[in-house]
């Protein structure tokens, strides 16, 4: 790629008209996106590559564009040099700032069926290779939200092979340490990333670690947590003969709101928010069946259910680029009350 810098750049320095110029910047964007299709390891890795070839190259294509036709073209350089900046806010932003800008989401639900309030917490894919401050901080607010219930939508850690067992340990015990679910019940589902032995990050803890289709009485609530491939399933059906209880239906991935699940509250993570949104667009990409309106946040689905698709605390990890755009890591932070109130 730095080869085709040059190109590109000696290309504009010998014919300095604006087609040239465009063409030079277009022929290297170009390059740089084959490049990534064909060495990125996975879809992933191909974003990754591709964002290097954006922000990176781009930014050194476009500032020599600016030297090179600032004398010439004083207007064309001005507009070269304030997309490089545009690139630089734009890269800081994804890169430095959203990624441990954790936002509180708060929904209050008014139902008939909740005799007295409810406090939830969600909290989706933590899916991390390291357990750092962010990480501990987003445990810690869980905990100062004080809760009634915690849901743990999946995706845990995300770590290579060698690191896997370590990060989970830590993990394990900085649980134990802030003694998580001591003063409030938690439920737990698997996530795609996870493996089959996932629940053992929950030994010794006070969390109900889910591995199949279950469903459980609370106090004023119907729970029923979802295992990952029912999760998965866009035609799953789920009556519920328990009308009277607020029934709220946990499953990792947000596929098995398509079907006929009879609850009052779907809860969903998986999609990140796509990790990239755009104004007036949403997100780029969910990963999962669902449109693209009904990957984060809260839906009103047609047959008078609620969705509700966290954001996730984490991001994609493995060989996918470490960033997130207009989507901030969320937890959420659901109320349930009395209808009268």
């Amino acid at each position: 790629m730095a080869g085709v810098d040059l190109a590109a750049l000696f290309r504009t320095g010998r014919n300095k008209s604006p087609s040239a110029w465009v063409l030079s910047v277009l022929g290297a964007g170009t390059v740089a996106l084959m490049l990534a299709i064909a060495l990125g390891e996975d879809r992933f890795g191909a974003t990754r590559l591709a964002a290097y070839g954006l922000f990176l190259h781009g930014g050194i294509v476009l500032t020599g564009s600016a030297v090179v036709w600032w004398r010439r073209k004083r207007l064309v350089a001005v507009g070269s040099a304030t997309i490089v900046l545009l690139l630089a806010a734009v890269a800081v932003d994804a890169f430095l700032i959203e990624p441990t800008r954790l936002e509180v989401s708060r929904i209050r639900i008014r139902s008939p069926k909740i005799e007295r309030p409810v406090r939830i917490v969600v909290l989706a894919d933590l899916q991390t290779d390291r357990i750092g401050p962010y990480q501990r901080d987003v445990f810690r607010r869980v905990l100062k939200e004080e809760p009634d219930l915690v849901l743990l939508a999946g995706d845990y850690v995300q770590a290579s092979e060698k690191k896997l067992d370590a990060v989970r340990g830590e993990l394990a015990a900085f649980l134990h340490e802030i003694e998580f679910g001591r003063d409030f019940r938690v439920f737990a589902v698997r996530g795609n990333i996870d493996p089959t032995d996932w629940r053992d990050l929950f030994d010794g803890l006070e969390v109900e670690a889910v591995g199949s289709t279950r469903s459980f009485v609370l106090d004023g609530l119907r729970l029923t947590c979802l295992g990952l491939g029912d999760s998965y399933d866009p035609s799953l059906t789920m009556p519920c003969e328990d009308h009277d209880r607020f029934h709220i239906v946990l499953g990792h991935v947000p596929n098995f709101a398509l079907g006929h699940v009879d609850a009052d509250l779907l809860v969903a993570g998986h999609t990140h928010g796509g990790q990239v949104q755009l104004p007036w667009i949403g997100p780029l990409t969910t990963n999962s069946q669902v449109p693209r309106r009904w990957g984060a946040g809260l839906t009103d689905l047609p047959g008078g259910a609620r969705l509700l698709v966290s954001r996730g605390v984490g991001m994609e990890g493995k060989y996918a680029p470490r960033l997130r755009f207009f989507c901030r890591p969320e937890l959420v932070v659901i109320d349930l009350v009395p209808e009268e109130e």
